[in-house]
């Protein structure tokens, strides 16, 4: 990789971890905080506040990536982290279940995923892409083990208003990386233009898109309820960081391992596999084992374990099957896939905690991973094409087709 390419990845995975940071951090607080609010009450409601990003995230990742296809990447992706910063504050300053949706909603309408990617595909030469997306994937894992760890002790100090406040700080950093640090992007290359409908149904890409509107769906679903768990079960909420770190660390361990076999060993279908197939046994485990503390902090090991191998893989994958010229559009779609999943986990979670208490989310969870394994059993992946001074070595040559 060029000095620049390593610049944009490394920047460009930055902005993507700052904004993902801010989005996480409520995850495993909000829920118990939301009990002492005006209309908190309500497990659809807190449901609704945790996923509602997700829903304007949806509507607007295609027309923010084709935004940037016309305006410029950087232009639009200034403007979508102003939206977001300006959500944070919104929900900061909101007294009542009502207007933290209503920031939420806001936070999600700076709809930026596709358009960062775009970028960094923008930036990078194909040989060299996939570290890239993997940087850019693997930093999301990251952000999310951080606030997991992180979030308890920081509300212990700065209560809820404070977290979303330091969101609004972290957009705004953002905001500095895309305009001092990261490179301007070459001008587009001529050539047709790929009709958006073979994207969208391209059958490997939308086995993806599938894919990752599961993980966040299960995600999302999953902390409405695990955090009153660990408490229904004697760990107050200001220990939760002790289960997050021990259990993310736990985790971290055969992560690096799996990604390096997948890659170097031509291994990418299988480990992809066995990791939706992790999934399933931690859906079913949570479920089993959800009234013992001891059970549930093992099943969350293996849920991080699955979590941060695909969300590692999965935009890599995405840019080495998208077309050429139809990335920005590919990923568009790709992003849109996950803002659902993470609306409707939000959603479907709070309203089947209400209804059927934690035992209906790790259900949910159960059978949309089960349902990703029959997808993924079929998905074909192309090659991955190595740079011509890596193409003699062994490690190259072992990256295989995967079928």
């Amino acid at each position: 990789m060029t000095r620049d390419e390593k610049r944009a990845g490394i920047s460009l995975a930055a902005i993507f971890a700052l904004r993902m940071l801010g989005l996480f951090l409520i995850l495993p607080v909000f829920a118990e905080h939301a009990k002492h609010i005006p209309g908190g009450g309500n497990l659809a409601l807190v449901g609704l506040a945790m996923g509602a990003y997700g829903l304007t995230q949806a509507i607007f990742q295609i027309p923010y990536g084709m935004a940037s296809d016309r305006w410029g990447r950087k232009r639009v992706i200034v403007v979508g982290l102003l939206l977001f910063a300006l959500g944070s504050a919104v929900a900061a300053l909101a007294t009542d279940i009502y207007l933290i949706i209503a920031g939420r909603v806001l936070q999600g309408s700076g709809a930026i995923s596709a358009a960062v990617t775009a970028l960094a595909a923008d930036l990078t030469r194909d040989q060299h892409r996939t570290k890239v997306m993997a940087m850019i994937g693997s930093s999301i894992g990251l952000v999310f083990a951080v606030s997991l760890i992180g979030a308890p002790a920081l509300y212990a100090v700065i209560g809820m208003g404070g977290l979303f406040w330091l969101t609004a700080l972290l957009a705004l950093g953002a905001v500095f990386l895309i305009t001092r640090v990261v490179p301007d992007p070459p001008p587009p290359q001529p050539g047709p233009t790929v009709p958006f409908r073979e994207v969208l149904l391209d059958g490997q890409l939308m086995r993806l898109n599938f894919g990752i509107f599961a993980l966040h769906l299960i995600q999302m679903a999953m902390f409405v309820v695990v955090p009153g768990l660990l408490v229904k079960n004697g760990l107050a909420l200001a220990g939760h960081w002790k289960v997050y770190l021990g259990t993310m660390l736990l985790s971290l361990v055969p992560t690096v391992p799996a990604i390096i076999l997948a890659e170097r060993k031509g291994k990418v279908k299988a480990v992809f596999v066995a990791a939706v197939l992790l999934l399933v046994a931690a859906e079913t485990g949570c479920y089993l084992g959800m009234d013992n503390l001891t059970a549930l902090v093992a099943m969350m090991t293996v849920f991080f374990l699955a979590f941060n191998v695909l969300e590692a893989n999965l935009p890599s994958l995405i840019s080495r099957v998208a077309p050429a010229r139809a990335k920005g559009a590919a990923l568009g779609v790709y992003n849109t896939s996950q803002a659902i999943g993470l609306f409707l986990g939000g959603a479907l979670g709070g309203w089947l905690a209400q209804h059927s208490g934690p035992g209906g989310v790790f259900g949910l969870g159960a059978v949309v991973a089960a349902a990703w394994v029959l997808v993924a059993l079929s998905m074909k992946l192309p090659s991955l094409r190595p740079s011509p001074e890596a193409q003699a070595t062994p490690a190259a040559r072992g990256i295989l087709e995967q079928s």
